[in-house]
């Protein structure tokens, strides 16, 4: 695998670069003191147990959860049934190994930012349990063994793809745009689209216009679903610079945002019926699912109009729903087929 990474080389002035050989530089904060990264604890001080479950972090289980949620249902799709269980099985063992291995390299580039940030203050590489050298040397070999794995065991096709969704996490949103526009987590969320376009090719070994429409549906997601969360904590995020809309605009004007992206969304997640996919079950909880969104997004925009703060603006209702809302519309995906 050609990728690989340089260390952070620090200047006087909190700024960090990439080593030039790479050509990217990504600015940065002054870190906490000497020995809080990576430094922190000892070997001996590190029980086995303890680093197990500290690699086990750095993949980001839960996250790649949401993943596998998106990459199964679309193998039923693809199917019109019940796919080849192997085949299934070594999809969600190549996708946790690929995600697994994009999210430890994430965590090894942003170690300086969790480390000054209340909700990644306890990420493995701030608190020392694994060094950023052992962070890198992981995140490569996943990278490279998920690669591999899906090569020579599901198909090519699923392997490229999968490759370039890691690589993009990594490389487009983690080290390029994160740190510099507001509009980091609507392009960087391409990655996290990926999944579909993987698991109808684990099954095809092609590609059809219906995992387009719900890489889509994902894409137009992922801005709605994510900047709830970053209205809740932009303090953590204004206090490191990375520009989260919600840094760099007020919340009627992401309000605003979360609600065309959201009727987007819900128009796009409709298109797979007329397009002869998916049947009624599939429309009726999409609509129905796809309604309850929007209720919660205007409701947000309300709030936000009212100039609510606080506890009162609720803005992680429509976090948790966003959740709920993928997998009920990915199950029905799953289930269509059975019922048409």
């Amino acid at each position: 695998m050609a990728w690989y990474a340089r260390a952070f080389t620090a200047t006087s002035h909190g700024e960090a670069c990439w080593d030039v050989s790479v050509g990217v530089c990504v600015t940065a904060v002054e870190s906490r003191p000497a020995g809080v990264l990576g430094t922190s604890q000892s070997p001996a001080h590190r029980p086995f147990g303890a680093r197990v479950m500290a690699f086990v972090a750095l993949t980001k289980p839960r996250i790649i959860e949401l993943l596998l949620i998106t990459t199964v249902p679309v193998m039923f799709l693809a199917q019109q049934g019940v796919p080849d269980l192997t085949l299934v099985l070594l999809t969600c063992v190549g996708g946790y190994l690929s995600a697994g291995g994009a999210n430890a390299l994430n965590m090894y580039i942003d170690r300086d930012i969790d480390a000054l940030m209340d909700r990644t203050s306890q990420r493995p590489l701030v608190t020392g349990m694994v060094s950023p050298r052992e962070a890198l040397v992981f995140g490569i070999t996943l990278a490279v063994a998920s690669t591999l794995m899906f090569g020579l065991t599901v198909n090519w096709l699923s392997a490229w793809l999968s490759l370039g969704a890691l690589l993009f996490y990594v490389v487009v949103y983690t080290m390029i745009l994160k740190r510099r526009t507001a509009q980091n987590i609507v392009w960087g969320g391409i990655a996290g689209c990926m999944p579909v376009l993987i698991g109808w090719s684990a099954v095809t070994n092609s590609m059809s216009w219906a995992p387009v429409v719900l890489f889509l549906v994902i894409f137009f997601w992922t801005p709605p679903h994510y900047w709830p969360l970053s209205m809740k904590v932009k303090e953590d995020y204004a206090r490191v610079g990375v520009p989260m809309l919600p840094v760099v605009a007020g919340n009627k004007a992401v309000a605003r945002q979360i609600v065309l992206y959201s009727w987007v969304m819900v128009g796009v997640s409709l298109l797979l019926t007329p397009m002869g996919y998916t049947g009624w079950f599939y429309t009726a909880v999409a609509l129905a699912a796809g309604g309850w969104w929007l209720w919660e997004a205007h409701a947000l925009l309300n709030r936000a109009k009212a100039e609510v703060t606080g506890a009162k603006l609720k803005e992680m209702r429509l976090f948790h729903w966003s959740i709920t809302y993928v997998s009920l519309v990915f199950v029905a995906i799953a289930v269509d087929p059975f019922l048409r």
